[in-house]
């Protein structure tokens, strides 16, 4: 029965979630997902009632290291994916953009780490990329780096950086509406729509009968499989390649590297593994399927599914005592991340942006401290009709940022480095990252943004 009380307490708090988004005012304005006030409506219970709901939650803390397999998995499976000129053409600039947002969250973290937190307060190295993985990366990456953080032998990790996560999605919204008041008063924004203006439909999160979406297309007839199992099973396929590819590598390092005293596949995690997998995968389907048995819509609900189970699970399972130790350093690291971002938003990015440069750095502000949904939220306020260039920009842009930052590649190589060679290494590089953006920027960026 304990399989069944866990998942039943993960889909009442899902639907207590939803439930107090609709009724709740106030929960309306920060506009935050259902799971996470689930999530946190978890917390609070698991504190209160201590391990009288351990038959409620057992297998909560294992089960975002497999959710965000498939959360990964499927980024990329029913997607057309452009060539990268097409990419580079469209979205350069706020790719240089979103990459040195994303490097200076690795600045910021560490920075304060190995010159002021560490020595004050003696937090190790890894506390440093609390910041850019929960805000960067946000829940899930936190979540799926679980294990990772155990076996390097910080265990506290994915307590801060679930932390971090929630914290970084409500300052998203909180800060990201202050913003555009500001914008609006200085005259950068033309099409904004405030909050007072949505709908009740919309601040609660429901869609009116005769205005919903679909949410993907079935491929196959029913009579030979049905469609969710066909897209769930092609997903499996992808976390299997991804899985294999991690075989392969720590079997080549540990051939040719046995000796070596930094391994880096030993504790590096599946799910950046998986979204290569999913890659594979959709590859071979363009090239070889004549008509794709994959719906991309339909992929992105069953990965949206999955993240929704993850961050209720991870947030409800948050050590407060671990949080609690740690709150002034946590408190600081958290503060430099939001001045960080504002500077972005206020400095750089009239600097570095084309047309609409607000639109463009709002969004990319929501996602950086929250999920894409919140930075697609700030963006709908300023621009809800979409008459700017800035959705695109900002779509096209993910497709080269996404796999690499936030719970990319580089998110989990970093932490690995930081844990082996210490956190000096990832700051340097970190630096030298946004240099090269600024320079790559400046030589071959912005002259064509001043092309009319």
């Amino acid at each position: 029965m304990t399989i069944v009380t866990s998942f039943c307490g993960l889909c009442l708090l899902l639907v207590i979630g939803k439930f107090l988004r609709v009724k709740v005012k106030f929960i309306q304005r920060l506009y935050l997902p259902s799971a996470v006030i689930g999530g946190i409506i978890g917390l609070i219970l698991v504190q209160i009632s201590g391990s009288r709901l351990d038959n409620w939650t057992v297998g909560w803390t294992s089960l975002p290291g497999f959710l965000i397999n498939i959360v990964f998995a499927s980024l990329f499976l029913g997607a057309e994916i452009p060539s990268l000129s097409v990419i580079w053409d469209r979205a350069a600039p706020q790719l240089a953009y979103g990459q040195i947002v994303a490097w200076g969250q690795w600045v910021v973290g560490l920075g304060f780490v190995m010159i002021l937190l560490g020595p004050l307060f003696k937090v190790p190295d890894l506390f440093g990329a609390v910041l850019p993985i929960g805000f960067e990366g946000g829940h899930g990456t936190a979540g799926g780096l679980r294990d990772a953080f155990i076996q390097l032998g910080w265990n506290e990790g994915s307590d801060f950086s679930l932390a971090s996560a929630t914290a970084g999605i409500i300052s998203a919204i909180i800060v990201g509406v202050v913003l555009i008041n500001w914008a609006a008063k200085k005259g950068y924004v033309s099409n904004l729509k405030q909050l007072d203006d949505m709908t009740a439909e919309e601040l609660a999160g429901l869609y009116p009968i005769e205005k919903r979406p679909s949410a993907g297309q079935q491929t196959v007839s029913a009579d030979s499989i049905d469609s969710v199992a066909l897209h769930l099973a092609i997903i499996g396929i992808a976390i299997f390649i991804g899985y294999s590819i991690k075989v392969i590598l720590m079997a080549i390092e540990n051939q040719f590297f046995g000796n070596a005293e930094v391994k880096l596949f030993a504790g590096f995690p599946l799910f950046p593994l998986c979204m290569i997998g999913g890659l594979i995968v959709q590859l071979v389907i363009s090239r070889h399927a004549r008509i794709s048995p994959v719906d991309h819509k339909l992929m992105q609900r069953l990965g949206g599914t999955a993240l929704d189970f993850l961050v209720v699970a991870a947030i409800s399972t948050i050590s407060i005592e671990v949080i609690a130790k740690g709150i002034v350093p946590f408190s600081i690291i958290i503060i430099g991340g939001i001045v960080w971002n504002i500077f972005c938003v206020r400095v750089l990015a009239r600097r570095m942006l084309p047309n609409f440069w607000f639109e463009r750095a709002i969004a990319e502000m929501g996602k950086s401290m929250g999920v894409t949904a919140t930075g697609l939220l700030l963006l709908r306020i300023v621009d809800p009709e979409q008459e700017t260039e800035a959705a695109s920009a900002f779509g096209y842009k993910q497709l080269l940022h996404e796999p690499f930052m936030g719970g990319g590649l580089w998110t989990s190589i970093a932490v690995i480095l930081i844990a082996q060679k210490g956190g000096w290494l990832v700051l340097g590089i970190a630096i030298v990252a946004i240099v090269a953006w600024l320079v790559i920027w400046r030589l071959f960026l912005k002259k064509k943004m001043q092309q009319p």
